[in-house]
């Protein structure tokens, strides 16, 4: 079938990946449902809001994060101080519950994918997936980079908290071994990202170093009613946007404070479809719409006194006015020296038929 997400980067269209992750296991607690059915519950409501790809988070904290693994998110928004102790409440699922994620994101309409982070995630989730997303935490990670690549998969590898260096060697490990597109995602380590530190500019320098690569955002803002940084970021080169999703930003934990909800998913795709009507085609040919203007607007090559009939035409005898229905005033040496075959006005439109034929 291939993958929604490529076929649509590919071909420069913007793409939306709800980013799920675990924010399911919060829903579920509130709503007073499974976790299964909370999960599912969400891809429906990214799906109807018109998300083009959802995308789940699949660890065991055991395998992820040492016990002694400091917190790096804003702990007054997610208390937790301990990786593994955050990781350990939201780790339940497994093949059986991705298969089902899956089989249900296919009903919906909408791309399934998982983050994996381990080995035997990777490998499971191959069969379920058309695109392997690759963490920002696995970067330098490149035993694990090549595994996946190896799958000979199209890959989206968000390159936050890194530098040029450590981006090419993670992307020299890719193209070694897989020739699929290869999606670069900017990104920053900081939940939530402060609109200062945002630095959406580095999607233009990734554009410019990898050519290669088709370049997006994985965002951590807080949404905002403009959508000004998606925007900016589609501005500047961002075919792919993938950013968390919940359906209540107020719960307190996790991934919720950031994200965007149903209601912050229509806004982004209408105000998307704004910029794409803005944006135009680029192409440097005048538009249907200015045939008046370009017609009325410009000027022709007007006499600027009386001019009888046999008149050698000299260059002061000649001005430029609108509109552009006469002479071309890029033409007008081609005037000069000519005989006039009958009297012309001042203040006359020319045409050819004014002069002797050459």
């Amino acid at each position: 079938m291939g993958s929604r997400i490529i076929e649509r980067a590919v071909n420069g269209e913007f793409t939306l990946i709800a980013e799920i992750g675990v924010n399911y296991y919060d829903i579920a607690e509130k709503e007073g449902i499974s976790n299964m059915e909370a999960a599912k519950l969400m891809i429906k409501k990214a799906a109807e809001a018109g998300v083009h790809a959802v995308k789940f988070q699949t660890y065991k904290a055991g395998t992820l994060a040492a016990k002694a693994s400091p917190s790096y998110w804003d702990t007054t928004e997610e208390a937790t101080t301990s990786q593994y102790e955050l990781f350990s409440k939201f780790d339940s699922f497994g093949e059986p519950e991705y298969r089902e994620l899956k089989e249900y994101s296919d009903e919906c309409g909408t791309e399934f994918l998982s983050t994996a982070f381990d080995y035997p995630s990777a490998d499971y989730l191959e069969p379920l997936m058309e695109v392997y997303k690759i963490s920002s935490s696995d970067v330098t990670n490149l035993p694990f980079i090549s595994h996946q690549a190896e799958k000979g998969k199209p890959v989206l590898l968000s390159v936050g908290a890194s530098n040029y260096e450590e981006i090419c060697r993670a992307v020299e490990t890719v193209e070694k071994v897989n020739r699929e597109p290869l999606v670069l995602l900017h990104c920053v380590l900081e939940y939530p990202t402060p609109l200062k530190d945002a630095n959406l500019l580095r999607i233009e320098s990734l554009r410019k170093n990898f050519p290669r690569c088709i370049i997006g955002y994985s965002d951590h803002t807080k949404p905002t009613e403009n959508c000004d940084v998606i925007k900016t970021a589609r501005n500047l080169g961002a075919v792919v946007v993938e950013k968390h999703f919940t359906l209540d930003k107020t719960l307190k934990g996790n991934d919720h404070y950031h994200a965007m909800d149903p209601e912050d998913v229509k806004r982004i795709l209408e105000s998307i479809k704004e910029l794409e009507l803005i944006r135009g085609n680029g192409a440097l040919i005048s538009l249907k719409s200015e045939e008046a203007a370009r017609k009325n607007a410009r000027r022709s090559v007007v006499s600027a006194c009386f001019i009888p009939s046999g008149t050698v035409i000299e260059e002061k005898m000649l001005t430029f006015k609108r509109p552009g229905t006469g002479i071309d005033p890029a033409k007008v040496y081609d005037l000069i020296g000519k005989r006039t075959v009958k009297d012309i006005e001042e203040d006359t439109i020319l045409t050819l038929d004014f002069f002797e034929e050459a």
